[in-house]
Parts: C-alpha cells; structure tokens; sequence
C-alpha cells in the first residue's frame, strides 16, 4: 500500500542544531505519536513537512506527490494545528473561519457547525477571550472541517484539562476509523497509549527508532538496583539510568540476557523516554 506520507533524508542545519537524515513513513488510518524532548527536532520536522522550514537536503512525498510543487493540492488534504498557532487577537472567531473556508474548496459548514457545538465554542469571541486550551479546539474545528485525509499536529492535547484530552483522543480514534491518518506530537506520553497505533521517537536531530507502539514497548525493560550491585557485563547493557529516592532504575533491551528474570520489570513509553533521555545514554 502507497504511503500516505513519504519523509526520506530531512537534512536541515541551524547554528546550534541540526536535523539529520530525518526518514520515516505514515499508514492510511493509523495515529502515529511523534515523541521526543523539547529541542529534539519535533517542530523543525513537521514544519519541514508543512513548507515552513527550507531544507537543506531530502524529500517529502505525500500520496505519491512531491511537496515542492504540489503544495497548494497537498494542502487541501491536510490539516494542520499547532499549539503555537495565533490568530488576530480581537476579531471575532466568525471573521477569522470566513477567511479561512475560502481556502479550501471541500469546506464541510455541517462539519464545522458540528465541532464549533462540540467543543462548546462560541463564534461571537475573539482569540484573546479564549483560553489556551479553547485556542486549541477553535484551530482542531478548523483543521477538521476541510474533510483532511491527513492530520498533522504539533502538541494538540497542550493545554486541554483531563476530560477535554480523553474527548480529543476519543475523536482521534473515531477519526481513523474512517480512514484519516493522524501524524501528532505530545510530551503526554498517557495520550498515545490510549490511541496510538506506531511511534516514531527523534533524539538530538534523528529518528532513533519507528516502530508500532507495543512493539516499541515490549522490546525494553527496567531493573532496579542499588548502587555498586551490578557486574560489568551488566553495566555495558545498560541503556540509560535515572536515580530514585533510595535506587536506581534502568533501562534495558528485553532480549537482554545479563539480568534474571526476577529483577526485571515492565517498561511504559513515559519511563522509556526518560531513561533514553537520561546523561550519558546513547
């Protein structure tokens, strides 16, 4: 099955950081969580993906189509929101939405009536009277009302209280299962094993790993020990550590054979990630 998008070799050089041979691939009707610490290139690659950011190298193909030179029928199927999106901050959400529809020539009003209701929005407001949270929701109504194939969106759930994210998440999956495909990043890393089908982790600039979720999480495990317990062999297998009140934890390849079975212990994307981000881990 053609991929829905097609990232390969992302190169982009800034003075203090640098986006390298960026590649990974999206699946028709799957919600894909983009996961990594702030500074690790989230941002850059899904601006590279929206034509914000000039690469420096590599190519972006949605449906088979280059994003040099398609961007305006790309983005016709795409939507896209950003917690850091801003709007005029005194016009009134119902101006801002009639400028907005007139880019998109497949505009479901129903639809957007729709979400405008379920999100509890009121159009007579402007961006300056909403919370960040309502600022989120007014920018997904709009996302969502152009009958977009593709979601890509940056920190979504940002902001929102915890019934507002289950609500989000409960829509994500009902979205998918009519065929969208959702491309999102979140440091709620809860959110994505709620409804994430695959996961694509970015560390220092480069994508480290891509792979279905449960398959991402059953090929670590924790050990906790003291310290001074642990033998050399033990020491070289090690992934990443963290210190804990009286302990340590630390992260290692489930295949690993260098610990018993009884000292192990389930790992979770959260303690994954923080593990993988701890000084010292590669």
């Amino acid at each position: 099955m053609m991929p829905i998008l097609e990232v390969k070799g992302l190169r982009k050089d800034y003075p203090a950081f640098t986006l390298k041979n960026v590649s990974f691939s999206l699946e028709k009707g799957k919600i894909t969580g983009f996961i990594g610490r702030n500074g690790a290139g989230k941002s850059t690659t899904i601006n590279a993906l929206m034509g914000f950011v000039h690469l420096d190298s590599g190519k972006i193909r949605f449906w088979d189509m280059d994003l040099a030179g398609n961007e305006n029928q790309i983005k016709q199927r795409v939507g896209f929101v950003s917690s850091g999106m801003s709007y005029y901050p005194k016009k009134r959400l119902k101006t801002i939405t009639g400028i907005t529809r007139t880019f998109y020539e497949s505009w479901d009003e129903t639809a957007y009536r729709s979400y405008m209701n379920a999100f509890a929005l009121d159009e007579d407001k402007t961006p300056s009277q909403l919370s960040n949270g309502m600022k989120i929701k007014y920018a997904l109504a709009l996302a969502l009302s152009h009958n977009a194939d593709l979601l890509i969106l940056d920190e979504p759930t940002s902001g929102l209280d915890p019934v507002s994210r289950e609500d989000l998440l409960e829509l994500f999956l009902r979205l998918c299962e009519k065929g969208k495909t959702i491309l999102f990043s979140t440091h709620i890393t809860s959110d994505l094993d709620k409804c994430a089908d695959d996961i694509i982790y970015i560390k220092k600039g480069q994508v480290r790993e891509q792979s279905d979720i449960e398959g991402f999480v059953n090929s670590y495990q924790l050990v906790d020990f003291k310290e001074g317990e642990l033998s050399a062999l033990q020491e070289k297998q090690i992934i990443g550590k963290r210190r804990n009140k009286r302990s340590w934890s630390a992260l290692i390849p489930a295949a690993s054979d260098a610990f018993p079975a009884g000292s192990r212990r389930a790992a979770d994307l959260e303690s994954i990630m923080i593990h993988m981000e701890s000084e010292g881990a590669e």
